[in-house]
């Protein structure tokens, strides 16, 4: 599968300059404003919880297989750049946040606020990653572009490739490789169990039985007239279902990741409820606006105002902090069930 956020990069880079200020944590539009566990770069509400106990040192080197087929040896991890958010997150929740020297614009938690960005957009500059001196830097297989990487590489940096997450089930997997290539590998089984029991915990807390709602995940950039809606290969089915939901999108027989919203496509998905990002749902005006794209009033989500929003910097992470996540999606998306 495709990454969930390669086509959102992509299209988030045409948006970028009008929602850099947008604030996350909810819009405060409308009657469902999220509250989820990250906010703007810089917020305390973004905020990561690193493992107790003192930071765990690297055992160098090693050598990992690249997710690109390429064997990469690891020597040194004094100075570490994590090339999306939800690997900085791993990286700064085992512990290894002080080696870190560098960031994109994915990295919104708190804690990476105050460090050099290395993208373009979206797009990694290889000046600004070198001009940092790494001794490692860590990719998504979506990451790009790819000249720019390969000039990473030649200039005898390790660049590491991990597979990008799409579901629920890739946490533990994720977690496990970037740790593997940081060589400290106990950390993260620590973290694994961790993040595994808060997952287990709030999915034990989920409403059982009853009916399920239709939940569709729409991508918004308002300033870009990027108007979408996600299929069953844009990430967030898995957390969709796990949170006692139906993704509406992928239902309807929407196959691929993301289809620009019709007033067709959203008649056949029926949502009663509608997902989107927090920043997303401010570049359309809140929920008042949402509801003026043609076909969304016209749902049984728009005409009930039932709108969950989550913030931008964690939705689709797949992560330390996804059973938050989820606890946070799930109630959401079954507030106001009875009324509805």
């Amino acid at each position: 599968m495709r990454g969930p956020l390669a086509a959102l990069l992509l299209l988030a880079t045409l948006a970028l300059g009008g929602c850099a200020t947008a604030t996350g944590g909810g819009s405060g539009t409308g009657e469902q404003a999220g509250t989820g566990p990250a906010g703007p770069a810089g917020d305390p509400a973004d905020r990561l919880e690193p493992l107790e106990g003192p930071a765990p040192v690297p055992a160098l080197p090693v050598t990992v297989d690249s997710a690109d087929g390429v064997e990469i040896t690891v020597e040194s991890a004094e100075r570490i750049i994590p090339l999306s958010g939800s690997i900085a997150e791993i990286v700064y929740t085992l512990g290894l946040g002080e080696r870190v020297v560098g960031r994109d614009v994915t990295a919104t938690f708190e804690e990476a606020a105050d460090l050099p960005v290395v993208t373009r957009g979206h797009e990694v500059s290889a000046e600004s990653v070198l001009s940092l001196h790494p001794d490692v830097v860590l990719i998504e297989s979506t990451t790009g572009p790819a000249e720019a990487i390969g000039q990473i590489r030649g200039a005898g940096v390790p660049v590491v490739v991990f597979d990008a997450a799409g579901e629920l089930d890739d946490v533990a997997a994720r977690i496990t490789a970037v740790a593997g290539a940081l060589g400290v590998p106990e950390a993260g089984d620590v973290l694994n169990d961790r993040t595994g029991q808060r997952i287990a915990a709030v999915r034990a807390d989920l409403p059982s039985g009853g009916d399920r709602p239709r939940v569709a995940f729409l991508y918004l950039r308002g300033t870009a007239s990027v108007y979408l809606i996600g299929g069953a290969e844009s990430g967030a089915s898995s957390l969709i279902e796990a949170a006692g939901g139906i993704d509406a999108g992928k239902e309807s027989g929407l196959t691929k990741d993301f289809t620009p919203i019709t007033s067709e496509a959203l008649v056949t998905a029926a949502p009663e409820v509608i997902l989107v990002m927090t920043k997303g749902l401010d570049s359309v005006g809140g929920i008042d606006g949402l509801l003026e794209i043609p076909g969304i009033a016209e749902t049984p989500a728009g005409a009930d105002r039932r709108i969950a929003d989550i913030p931008d910097g964690v939705l689709l992470n797949y992560g330390p902090r996804t059973d938050a996540v989820l606890a946070d999606l799930a109630a959401q998306i079954h507030a106001g069930a009875d009324a509805a």
